[in-house]
């Protein structure tokens, strides 16, 4: 087999040759200008020993650290007709541009950072914000990882359309590149919440979401304040995702609530609590009870999707349904309706109300992704995406991903980012197509 560097250079060196035949010759001759060695012609003076930094060596010593090798100076040659330009020494004029993707501190979708916790006179349309968070897990733990785990899957994000967004050819979303449509979108990091106390930590998470809502918007036709994203964390954080919201935005009977999950979410504090304190009673299971007790949730306007998890107890549907007023779509009414027709139902049950919507990991099948408590019979990637681009023209007014489960060491972390990622640019998408400058 023939090495394939060796073809290489032979092949451009026909580039490189005059081409002229006289007797008693070879077809091809070297370029008069051609010589030198294989590495100084190939890199030039990027190896290139420069006698000040070797004082006193003699030439045969020189000859010893540069690698001279005449025998090379003909597969060389092209590379010597077309020798590379470096920039001065200290000219970093080159480092100002975005690198490779997969480089650089990792922002979501390369965002610029902003420090929206204290500088609050700072104009912003939508920020990214993190929730580190999982001490509300009740059985998988990992998703304070999640923040990370969400923006490393969005390496390759953050410029150009998606030929897969929107449903159909007239959809805005078709046409649209959330991060260059006029809006600031910058990354403010993460909420730093302690690990050792779920009351500090989610005051924490409320009191940073509150800073971040109170910025101005910049650009937007339709918000005078910020809008979040915020990337979790177990599902707990969305009870203060959605009291931060709706003191901003919210009307006096709620946001609508869409929730995409295997699990309802509105359990009974005292069941899946356990019974045994009030302090155990707030978790990732019990948060849509409490965000509707306070008010936070529009009953009857609100809506699960997604669901396949068995009910604890006998009380449960009529509790969800009734007392906390959410619609429920399971994950076989997809096969039933199909996933423009669930968009569709969605988007009649909240009508022009606010929305928050917040999306559980565990919407995806058990084989996609890490997540808090994985069940089967979920969703596909593409069922989810149809889904969300169906929701185009929804009020968002506020959105998170949680149960993003990226815990070092651990297998579909990968796609569990990539995944999480995915859905965050959706909802870019949805927040920033009917508020465009």
């Amino acid at each position: 087999m023939r090495h394939p560097v060796i073809l290489f250079l032979f092949c451009n060196q026909i580039h490189a040759l005059n081409f002229r035949q006289e007797p008693g010759q070879d077809v091809f001759q070297e370029h008069p200008e051609a010589s030198g060695t294989l590495m100084d012609d190939i890199f030039g003076s990027l190896i290139t020993i420069d006698n000040q930094f070797f004082p006193g060596q003699t030439s045969e010593q020189m000859q010893q650290y540069s690698g001279s090798d005449t025998t090379h100076a003909s597969a060389s040659s092209v590379f010597k007709l077309n020798k590379l330009r470096f920039p001065e020494d200290d000219d970093l004029s080159d480092f100002t541009g975005l690198g490779p993707l997969y480089s650089g501190i990792v922002t979501f979708a390369h965002l610029p950072e902003s420090n929206c916790f204290f500088d609050q006179e700072e104009a912003i349309d939508i920020a990214i914000s993190g929730a580190p968070f999982d001490l509300g897990v009740s059985y998988n733990s990992g998703a304070r990882f999640g923040p990370n785990g969400a923006r490393q899957g969005s390496r390759r994000l953050g410029s150009g359309n998606n030929p897969i967004r929107g449903n159909n050819k007239s959809s805005k979303l078709r046409r649209l590149d959330p991060y260059h449509a006029g809006l600031k979108i910058v990354d403010c990091g993460d909420v730093p919440m302690t690990p050792f106390d779920s009351r500090i930590a989610l005051n924490q998470l409320y009191r940073g979401q509150r800073a971040i809502h109170k910025h101005p918007s910049l650009n937007s036709t339709r918000y005078n304040q910020t809008r979040i994203v915020t990337l979790g964390g177990d599902h707990t954080i969305t009870l203060m995702n959605l009291k931060s919201a709706f003191e901003t935005f919210g009307e006096i009977d709620g946001l609508a609530v869409i929730h995409f999950d295997a699990h309802i979410d509105t359990w009974d504090p005292k069941v899946l609590g356990g019974g045994i304190s009030d302090y155990a009673s707030l978790n990732h299971g019990t948060f849509l009870h409490y965000a509707t007790e306070a008010g936070y949730v529009s009953k009857n306007h609100s809506v699960h999707v997604g669901i396949r998890a068995p009910f604890i107890s006998s009380d449960d549907e009529r509790h969800d349904a009734e007392d906390c007023g959410f619609q429920t779509f399971t994950s076989k009414d997809i096969d039933i309706y199909g996933t423009r027709g669930i968009a569709k139902m969605i988007k009649k049950i909240v009508g022009d109300k606010k929305v928050y919507l917040t999306f559980d990991l565990d919407t995806f099948d058990v084989g996609l992704v890490n997540s808090g408590t994985l069940e089967a019979g979920g969703l596909s990637t593409r069922e989810v995406l149809t889904i969300l681009d169906g929701l185009e023209g929804i009020d968002l007014v506020g959105s998170d991903i949680v149960e993003v489960s990226t815990a070092p060491n651990t297998i579909n972390s990968a796609s569990t980012e990539l995944l999480a990622a995915q859905v965050v640019d959706s909802l870019l998408g949805l927040m920033v197509v009917n508020d465009i400058p």
